[in-house]
Order: C-alpha cells, then structure tokens, then sequence
C-alpha cells in the first residue's frame, strides 16, 4: 500500500490517479483560505517552484473542518491562491481529513505518520512529506513553515 493507491478530484473536477506522481518527492498538506497559517502558501509555492524540475511536487487539499476556515467553492479556492500567492501547483477539491467522512488519502496519510497525541489531524497546514515510492516519510505540524521543510526535501533527492 502506498498513496499511489489513491485517486482525489482537482479543483477543475478532475479525478486525478496519484500514480500520476510516482517517482516524484511530495509534500501533501491541508490548506485553508482563512487560516493565521495561509501565508505558508507563499512558502509553499517557492519550495514548488524551487524543486519542482528535480521532481517535486506540492499537493494542496482544501479542508473546512477547522474553524469554517475554507467557506468558499472549488472556483473561490482556486481564484484566492491565484491571485493571493500564485500558487501554481496542483490545488485538489474541498476534503474531510479527519473524522468518518474523511478522504481515504488522508485516513492512509495519519495511520502512517501519526501525529503527537493521536493520529488526527489537529489543524490547517498540517503537512506530509512523500518519497519517490509513494512511501509517507515525516509528518509535519501546521506552525512548522515551509522553509523548514527543505532540508528534508534535498534529502530524498540524493
């Protein structure tokens, strides 16, 4: 079992195979429009922007579960990230990710990098880093920034 055995629906309506993405380093991370941890899409986008031609990629999941957070439909997410941080990288629809309603992806992504205290994801901007196998490598708390990150991201592309 890894992610590449999960598919999610983009924000274009798309369904996406995440098989799409084997060989690739990921970051996969529950986003949200209305959150004090937003601006981690600024960061988000450059580490994207940075390592994308090495093979890296950024898989960004709207959730509302925190707060009402992300009110807004898939075009109102979409058009925020573009205009607000530019975001580029692929930006899927609305999703639970904790609880009995949450997306398979995101059930996997927890049982195998749990969180301290519990598995569930506690808030936005919580994020997973993936290795070119599909393999979940080291979970990250939401206040963690990106730039934080990149160590841990060069390192798998060695």
């Amino acid at each position: 079992m890894s992610i590449y055995n999960f598919s999610a629906t983009t924000l274009k309506g798309e369904i996406k195979d995440l098989s799409e993405y084997n060989g690739k380093v990921l970051l996969i991370v529950n986003t949200a429009s209305k959150c004090g941890f937003t601006p981690q899409y600024e960061g988000l986008q450059r580490l994207y922007d940075t390592y994308q031609d090495k093979g890296f990629e950024v898989l960004g999941f709207p959730c509302d579960q925190f707060g009402n957070q992300e009110p807004g439909s898939s075009d109102e997410i979409a058009d925020f990230c573009q205009m607000n941080y530019g975001v580029t990288f692929q930006m899927f629809e609305k999703i639970d990710v904790k609880g009995d309603n949450a997306h398979p992806l995101f059930k996997y992504l927890t049982s195998e990098a749990k969180g301290l205290l519990t598995e569930d994801i506690k808030w936005n901007f919580t994020k997973f880093l993936v290795d070119q196998n599909g393999e979940v490598i080291k979970r990250y708390a939401p206040q963690t920034t990106p730039d934080k990150l990149e160590k841990d991201i060069v390192k798998l592309f060695a």
